[in-house]
């Protein structure tokens, strides 16, 4: 990038050791500030993560915007802030300095065949004087852990909830926990159904791989079996005294037995006895009911999430497209749609 006629610097975030110092101190810093994060999407999308901060490199940071260059020969030059992930709060306490570091990044829109910049706070709104605008809304859900299991399990919703742990007892569903091959092919080929009932490529198997070499025993796969045949699966991380439900995916074939309910209860007694003091259940669309009321189910609170850009945003595909890929999917071996996602996944961001 080109020098900024603000004060800013821009560090590496996985290489400059105050980084993973700055974000385990952090309150506002989630898993997707961590560098194990950072370093998985380098390691599978080739993204370069880089941190624009108003500290001096000599100097402690006092805060940070991390952000990734995804350069798609796709869908163009972007900076996002950051992809792939739910959210990702500004570190920054002074508006002005927020403002100074947009401002920075706005520098490079145009330039370079650089398209556009994209925000994901949790609660900070832009000013007027940063020229972003709203580009999308989704809905976030966060779940207290501090109850007793007894008061958590009283919270869940009687029928969506309490009923079906109940079924998958009596089910006697077979629960593995860990990130062994065997678990994660098991997740992977529930993905590949999963991704086609939604009419989108699957991400590439490559991506988990490297979530688990960057996360090691912060992450954990969680699958639930019938006569051995896997009918749901769950992948969260862990950071801090957070614990993160990332993706889930089902054979809708087996959904009466409560496998997903099932794996989301044995993640909250899990994270219970881990010492863990809050479940991110990730974003919603908004125009998914259904999904926002199976997270409402587990007495988790929903808040709005936005994100921001600049310049503007319309929306994506045109429907017709959109239902044309749809199709597509729907009809591809499973071969060639891992190879589709392995293809054009990191085109996404």
């Amino acid at each position: 990038m080109e020098k900024s006629t603000f004060d800013v610097h821009e560090m590496d975030p996985i290489r400059d050791p105050r980084w993973a110092a700055f974000v385990d101190s952090h309150p506002r810093a989630s898993v997707f500030h961590s560098p194990n994060w950072l370093r998985a999407l380098r390691n599978a999308y080739g993204y370069e993560p880089v941190v624009i901060s108003t500290s001096a490199p000599a100097c402690d940071l006092a805060n940070g915007l991390v952000f990734c260059k995804v350069n798609s020969w796709l869908t163009g030059r972007r900076l996002i802030s950051l992809p792939f992930s739910d959210h990702c709060e500004p570190l920054i306490d002074r508006s002005d300095d927020l403002d100074n570091i947009l401002r920075h990044l706005q520098q490079h829109v145009g330039h370079e065949g650089c398209k556009h910049i994209e925000i994901r706070p949790v609660s900070f709104e832009p000013t007027s004087n940063t020229k972003l605008d709203r580009s999308a809304i989704y809905c976030s859900h966060r779940l207290d852990l501090r109850p007793s299991k007894e008061k958590l399990l009283h919270n869940c919703h009687k029928d969506s909830v309490q009923r079906k742990i109940r079924r998958a007892e009596r089910e006697q569903l077979k629960y593995e926990v860990g990130t062994s091959e065997d678990l994660l092919q098991k997740f992977y080929r529930l993905l590949l159904m999963t991704r086609r009932r939604h009419g989108l490529p699957p991400q590439p198997l490559g991506w988990f791989r490297a979530l688990i070499v960057a996360f090691g025993n912060d992450l954990k796969i969680r699958v639930a079996s019938k006569d051995d045949v896997a009918v749901a699966s769950i992948l969260t991380l862990s950071h801090k005294k957070s614990i993160v439900y990332k993706y889930g995916v089902s054979n809708t074939a087996f959904n009466n037995m409560g496998g997903t309910t099932l794996l989301l209860w044995k993640t909250i007694e899990e994270a219970k006895d881990a010492g863990l003091e809050e479940l991110d259940l990730g974003r919603s669309d908004t125009d998914n009911p259904g999904l926002i009321n199976f997270k409402d189910h587990w007495g988790a609170v929903g808040t709005s999430l936005s994100y921001w850009s600049y310049p503007h945003r319309t929306g994506g595909a045109p429907n017709g497209g959109k239902k044309i890929a749809r199709r597509l999917v729907s009809v591809m071996p499973n071969v060639a749609l891992a190879a589709a996602g392995k293809l054009l996944y990191k085109h996404f961001g």
